[in-house]
């Protein structure tokens, strides 16, 4: 039996996160293999099939032949449609030459930031927010400078929170609206004023707005439409809340035309290409029928009536009603619990799957994540027990 010991792992490692949905997801299949029945509101997914044309779509393709490497940057019919749909739904012309396709939405997180920051800079993000926005901040060297997302501002933010955070040394500021996971939404007259101040300053922007087709009872607005600020601002977008498509792994981009090169060699470097077949699926999804996806969209507006409400009548909680997303964010400080000790006694004694709020950040605390990505007789029944475990601990 050999006695040399492991070589040891890479320090940077520890500066690497993770996202917690994923772990709460494992703990409640382990305990569904256990026999235990398990209700599940914490993973960000929707529940519905992706739309059959968009699946034909790639199945066609696959039939076609188109199994092959293709351009790194993204096919040129994905790129074309990409730009037509974020100029025509941000009312900006947008160059299909800047838009960028990856496996997912996570690559522009990751190498926007790698191909922007060096150790040492600030980066400016939402929290609670998104956790691997932080995780990736700082497995860069980066320094990460959490944007307080407050319960009294609808969680979203004010413009002169951001000035107030704003250094020589910010390189690059984040922001996520429609949010996960609040369900905030920013206005657009913060959007106006933040722009002026951005303008101002030499950074980047990195506006991650995966959720812009679910906003309720407005229009979507984003930052990069103001003040000329789209030149120097990663405009990220996907298919997986829009289209259901979070298997799929697609996501693209409209970057800026100094990062067009950079972020493909970054790509090169990593997962050398998007799959085609998959690619002509996200084209088939932006330039065809909407109805499954308009259909998708009323039933998750019918949910957050019904979770809201059904939060706001457990004893302990309160919830402000989410503008935007599929995530209900209630204040459970009356419980007297924490944000971790509450996830955990659901999962564990009343067979619900939640999120604590400190999975996304340390602004989370006192709050859960509550994705309504579920039938509405699931979340009826996941809101009963939750009922009955504050009610046996009150």
């Amino acid at each position: 039996m050999s006695t040399v010991s492991h070589a040891a792992l890479a320090s940077s490692l520890e500066r690497l996160g993770t996202e917690t949905a994923f772990e709460v997801l494992a703990r409640a299949k382990a305990l569904e293999a256990q026999g235990h029945e398990m209700i599940h509101l914490q993973i960000g997914e929707p529940d519905f099939d992706t739309p059959a044309h968009v699946v034909e779509a790639a199945a066609k393709a696959l039939r076609d032949g188109q199994t092959h490497y293709c351009p790194a940057p993204g096919i040129p019919a994905l790129r074309e449609a990409g730009a037509d749909y974020l100029s025509r739904t941000r009312g900006i012309p947008i160059d299909p030459a800047r838009v960028l396709v990856t496996p997912g939405a996570k690559p522009f997180l990751f190498f926007g930031i790698l191909a922007t920051c060096d150790p040492g800079d600030e980066v400016i993000y939402p929290n609670p927010g998104f956790p691997i926005y932080e995780s990736v901040i700082r497995w860069a060297g980066a320094t990460p400078v959490p944007l307080k997302l407050s319960e009294e501002n609808g969680f979203a933010f004010r413009a002169e929170d951001v000035e107030a955070l704003l250094t020589p040394r910010t390189k690059l500021v984040i922001l996520n609206s429609p949010a996960n996971p609040t369900g905030g939404v920013v206005p657009r007259e913060v959007n106006e004023r933040l722009a002026k101040v951005l303008a101002n300053h030499n950074c980047w922007i990195l506006s991650d707005e995966v959720y812009s087709e679910m906003v309720y009872g407005g229009t979507h607005d984003s930052i990069t439409t103001h003040e000329g600020l789209i030149d120097r601002s990663i405009l990220l977008e996907g298919f997986s809340k829009t289209f259901a498509m979070t298997g799929w792994r697609m996501g693209y981009a409209s970057v800026p035309a100094p990062l067009v090169e950079p972020l493909t060699r970054l790509f090169i470097n990593c997962h050398s290409c998007t799959a085609p077949a998959y690619q002509l699926a996200g084209v088939a999804a932006l330039t065809g029928p909407w109805g499954e996806v308009e259909t998708m969209l009323r039933e998750f507006a019918v949910r957050r009536e019904l979770v809201v409400d059904g939060l706001n009548a457990l004893p302990g909680v309160s919830c402000v009603k989410p503008a935007g997303a599929f995530y209900a964010f209630p204040n459970i400080t009356g419980t007297g619990l924490s944000s971790r000790e509450l996830q955990d006694r659901l999962l564990e004694d009343a067979g619900v799957a939640m999120l604590a709020g400190t999975a996304f950040g340390k602004f989370g605390e006192g709050y859960m994540r509550v994705s309504y990505a579920n039938s509405q007789e699931n979340i009826s029944r996941a809101l009963a027990k939750m009922g009955e475990l504050l009610e046996s601990i009150a």
